[in-house]
C-alpha cells in the first residue's frame, strides 16, 4: 500500500499592525526609562516596535490582535492622565489573557476601567482598585449594607474599606468611622506590657492607624478622635451599641467567635454601613474555637443586602513574593502536609519501628 506523503505544517503569515499614540499620552505609556514599555514586550509574544508616536506591532494574528487589545487598553490610561506603571502593564495583560476578558468589557469591567477607578486622593496620592476582584469589592461596598472581605494578607482588603470610609466621610455620607478588631494575640503574648489599658490595646490597632495616616492629615487625627468622628477601638467596646450614620469596618474577623460576630453586626443603625475583612487561613484563636468568619456565610448567604466579596493571591498588591507565598501555603494546606505538632511520632513510621531498627 502506497504511502500517503506527509502534509507540511501551515505557518499563519506574518502580519503587522500600527498604532497612533496620542502626544499627551506617549511619555506616560512607556513609562519612566521605557521601563512600562520593556516589561510589555517581555510579557506579549508579538513584537512591539515604537517610533516617534507611531506603535508597530508584528507576528502572528492572533498575538498582534491580543497586543493591540492590550495597547489600547493602555493608551486610555495614559490618556486619563495616569502614569503607566509596570504593574499597571502586568495586570492588563492578566485580565485580558482570561476568556471572560470580551464579557467583562461588555459590563464596563474592562482594565482600563478597573485600573483608573479614583477611590481617594490625598498629597498626589490616589488610592485605586488594582484588581477586578478589588473593583468588584469596591462596587459592592457601595451597593449593599453589609460587605465581607475575605481573602488573603496583602490583598488590600482593609485598605480599600477605610479608603471607602474616608470618602465617605468627606461626602457626608456618614457623621463618623469606627474602626474596630479583636484584641487576639497572633501567637504572642502582649498583656503583660506595661502601661494604661489604651497602651495595652495599641499594638492591636496599630495596622488601623498606620492606613489612617496614609488617608488623612496626620495633624487631623487626634482632632478628628477627640471629636468622636473616628474611633478606633477593641471588638468589646462594641457590646451594647447602636451606631447610626457610621462606616464600620471589623478588622481579622476570622479572630471572631460566631457570638462575637453576631454581636457586632447587629450594631448596625440607620443611615449606617458594615464592611467586615478577614483571612480564613491566619486563625489566631484557641485551638477547637470556631472562627465566627467561617461561619457566617453558612448562616447570612441567603439574606439580602449582605454581599460577600473573595479575594485571592492574584489579588495581592504587596511584593510579588507575597502572592508566591500565599499560593505555597495554600497547597501545603491542600496536600496535608500541615504536622500536628502534639504527636511525637516522626512521619516515617511509629517510634517503636525506629527503636528497633535501632538496636539491630
Amino acid at each position: 500500500m502506497r504511502k500517503q506523503a506527509a502534509q507540511p505544517l501551515t505557518i499563519p503569515d506574518s502580519v503587522q499592525s500600527r498604532m497612533a499614540v496620542p502626544d499627551a499620552a506617549l511619555l506616560a505609556l512607556l513609562g519612566s526609562r521605557d521601563e512600562s514599555l520593556r516589561v510589555a514586550e517581555e510579557m506579549l509574544t508579538a513584537d512591539v516596535h515604537v517610533r516617534g508616536n507611531e506603535l508597530t506591532l508584528t507576528g502572528d494574528p492572533a498575538d498582534v490582535a491580543f497586543a493591540e487589545r492590550v495597547f489600547t487598553e493602555l493608551i486610555t490610561l495614559a490618556e486619563r492622565g495616569q502614569q503607566v506603571s509596570t504593574d499597571a502593564v502586568r495586570r492588563t495583560v492578566e485580565m485580558l489573557g482570561d476568556g471572560e476578558a470580551d464579557e467583562r468589557a461588555r459590563i464596563g469591567e474592562s482594565p482600563a476601567e478597573v485600573l483608573s477607578l479614583d477611590i481617594l486622593s490625598r498629597r498626589g496620592k490616589t488610592i485605586r482598585p488594582k484588581t477586578l476582584n478589588q473593583k468588584r469589592y469596591v462596587d459592592a461596598i457601595d451597593a449593599h449594607t453589609i460587605v465581607f472581605g475575605i481573602g488573603p494578607a496583602g490583598t488590600g482588603k482593609t485598605y480599600l474599606a477605610m479608603a471607602k470610609a474616608v470618602q465617605a466621610l468627606q461626602a457626608k455620607m456618614v457623621n463618623r468611622i469606627i474602626l474596630t478588631r479583636p484584641a487576639v494575640e497572633a501567637g504572642e503574648r502582649l498583656g503583660y506590657l506595661p502601661g494604661t489599658l489604651y497602651e495595652k490595646i495599641d499594638p492591636y490597632l496599630r495596622p488601623l492607624y498606620d492606613a489612617l495616616h496614609d488617608m488623612i492629615d496626620p495633624e487631623s487625627i487626634p482632632k478628628l478622635m477627640a471629636a468622636g468622628t473616628i474611633e478606633v477601638a477593641p471588638l468589646a467596646y462594641m457590646r451594647g451599641r447602636t451606631l447610626n450614620d457610621a462606616f464600620i469596618i471589623l478588622d481579622e474577623a476570622q479572630n471572631t467567635t460566631p457570638e462575637q460576630m453576631k454581636m457586632f453586626l447587629t450594631r448596625l443603625g440607620f443611615g449606617s454601613k458594615i464592611v467586615v475583612t478577614g483571612d480564613v487561613t491566619q486563625v489566631d484563636l484557641p485551638g477547637g474555637t470556631r472562627s465566627g468568619l467561617m461561619v457566617v456565610r453558612d448562616i447570612l448567604g441567603d439574606v439580602d443586602d449582605v454581599h460577600f466579596a473573595q479575594l485571592s493571591s492574584t489579588d495581592v498588591v504587596r511584593h510579588r513574593l507575597v502572592a508566591d507565598i500565599v499560593d505555597a501555603y495554600a497547597r501545603w494546606d491542600a496536600e496535608g502536609e500541615r504536622p500536628n505538632l502534639r504527636a511525637a511520632a516522626p512521619r516515617n513510621g511509629p517510634p517503636q519501628d525506629h527503636r528497633r531498627s535501632r538496636r539491630r
